[in-house]
């Protein structure tokens, strides 16, 4: 069998199935007002290269070389733990800074120097001494999540520290985020792939890419067959003391890069390849809820007046974000420009894609408004027998059971899913940053579907800083790490199941770009590594 642990022929199977996956897409056009389901490609795990890795960076430390038994156990099955002794150990470390670090189907690569930690301890080192010795002076974990589909860390690296590292205007911490994933949606993706190698990083990173995308500077590649992303939020601009310039975020992400070892994770079933298929919808028909196609955005409301993106993945099945029906997904910016309804009235209206300084990739021109605007009805008049209304007071709730992922100072909440068939983020933006505060609406918390997490609001850098209204909007991963995908059909479908009635959808029809089955490749899904077995503007 091949390093990868994959025979040719079964790479060709492969190759051949994506193939006609795709043909089935673009040879079978959906029926009017049908939604699909995303398709998803497994990546397969080499865990014997990352064994390698991990044998290379322990016996860095001959003094505790010997704590590590890299003798594979053959009395146990394959998938045991105890078939692995030497990443069983690593976790005992590893967990004690990384919860659930164990739970990750795919080595788990962070800047923590486990056998540099050990040696300390054996030397005696105080216990008081700061883990950032052992993170290359990244300040502990902010957040972790580890799941079936991989794992997702955030790092940050204080004003002036590091030795080596060069002086910034950027005057806050910097904050480096990686995910490693054996999931990758596939979507139709024209900027994909795209990047410059990183002259220092190439000998460690041999397919490593640097570029700067919808608001990040990322740092893809591929090691172990696994797609991993590093991503600093920043501006390709003049660097400022509240504002981080990506060329000052470059530095930072070297060195992050340069740090990263096998941290830990454990070997699991592999999971399988998930077509596309047609979803089913409530039979009965809503006699009032319409919505226009996807992408139909008020004219001329585009970035540089372009229409819209149409799209009709549902990319979760998931509880709708507000408590109640009624609701409405309609513009906040550019509501008065559609002469047909008000801001509180059916037919839905995509906004996904009006204009705004936001990158968003799946848009024409590459910019656009990353999620979908959405209000509660007004509240009816007063009445005998009428439940108590307040603006106010409407609910916002998990749309799945997932994790969440915000800083005490962040105004948006982003809950993420990690499953053995998805991984996926859904963000809200517009609630008080201090009630999700003091209801413990932080990193790490985990949500379940349904439950309540806040009420809509209208805070943007300040109270009444916009509508009251919630954005939503959904991230999916890719190799280029998470990209912004359209919400509106999946919040659709979402509606549909809480009225439990089929919507009508009204208006002229969007021809939809059918959705390519991406990095379906053999070499690019499967080959090993040779080397080695926000803004203040409204949204």
């Amino acid at each position: 069998m091949a390093p990868g642990g994959e025979t040719v022929v079964r790479k060709v199977f492969r190759f051949v199935s994506h193939l006609l996956s795709l043909s089935l897409l673009i040879a079978s056009p959906l029926a009017a007002d049908e939604f699909r389901s995303p398709s998803l490609t497994a990546l397969r795990v080499d865990w014997r290269a990352a064994l390698d890795q991990l044998r290379t960076e322990i016996n860095s430390r001959p003094r505790v070389a010997d704590d590590f038994s890299f003798a594979p156990r053959h009395l146990v099955p394959r998938y045991d733990p105890r078939a692995t002794p030497a990443l069983v150990q690593l976790n005992a470390v590893s967990s004690r800074f990384f919860t659930g670090i164990t739970r990750s189907p795919v080595p788990v690569l962070l800047p923590f120097d486990a056998a540099a930690y050990l040696e300390a301890q054996r030397s005696g080192a105080p216990a008081t001494l700061a883990l950032s010795r052992y993170q290359a002076d990244f300040n502990p974990v902010d957040m972790f999540d580890a799941g079936p589909a991989g794992y997702s860390a955030t790092f940050s690296l204080e004003p002036g520290a590091g030795d080596g590292m060069p002086a910034r205007v950027f005057a806050r911490p910097v904050e480096v985020q990686i995910t490693g994933s054996a999931l990758i949606y596939d979507i139709a993706d024209p900027s994909g792939g795209k990047g410059e190698p990183v002259k220092p990083l190439a000998t460690l990173y041999p397919d490593l890419r640097r570029f700067i995308r919808e608001g990040y500077v990322r740092y893809a590649f591929t090691r172990f067959g696994v797609a991993y992303v590093v991503s600093i939020q920043c501006l390709d601009s003049v660097a400022k003391p509240r504002r981080l310039a990506c060329k000052e975020a470059y530095p930072v992400a070297e060195r992050f890069l340069k740090a990263l070892r096998v941290a830990g994770g454990q070997r699991m079933r592999p999971s399988t390849d998930i077509a596309s298929n047609i979803l089913d919808r409530p039979a009965e028909r809503s006699a009032d809820f319409g919505y226009r196609p996807s992408g139909d955005i008020i004219p001329n409301t585009g970035y540089r007046k372009q229409g819209g993106h149409p799209d009709v993945m549902a990319y979760a099945q998931i509880r709708f974000p507000l408590e109640k029906a009624p609701a409405f997904v309609r513009s906040q910016s550019y509501g008065k420009r559609d002469k047909n309804d008000g801001p509180t009235a059916y037919a839905w209206r995509d906004n996904f894609c009006e204009s705004r300084s936001f990158e968003v990739g799946q848009c024409d021109g590459g910019y656009g408004h990353q999620g979908e605007d959405i209000r509660a009805a007004d509240c009816p008049p007063p009445g005998e027998g009428r439940e108590p209304c307040d603006p106010k007071q409407r609910g916002v709730v998990a749309v799945r059971d997932a994790i969440v992922i915000r800083g005490a100072k962040d105004q948006a909440a982003t809950l993420q899913v990690n499953s053995r068939t998805e991984h996926i983020r859904f963000r809200y933006m517009h609630m008080n940053p201090h009630a999700m505060n003091a209801d413990g609406v932080l990193d790490g918390r985990i949500v379940t579907e349904g439950e309540k997490i806040g009420v809509i609001s209208n805070y943007l850098d300040h109270p009444a800083g916009t509508s009251l209204h919630l954005h939503f909007d959904v991230q999916v991963f890719t190799r280029d790490g998470w990209i912004w995908v359209s919400p509106y059909v999946t919040l659709v479908s979402a509606y549909e199941r809480l009225i439990h009635a089929r919507g009508r959808e009204v208006g002229p029809e969007i021809a939809v770009t059918a959705q390519p089955v991406a990095h379906a490749l053999p070499d690019d899904v499967i080959k090993p590594d040779q080397r080695e077995g926000s803004s203040g503007e409204d949204n």
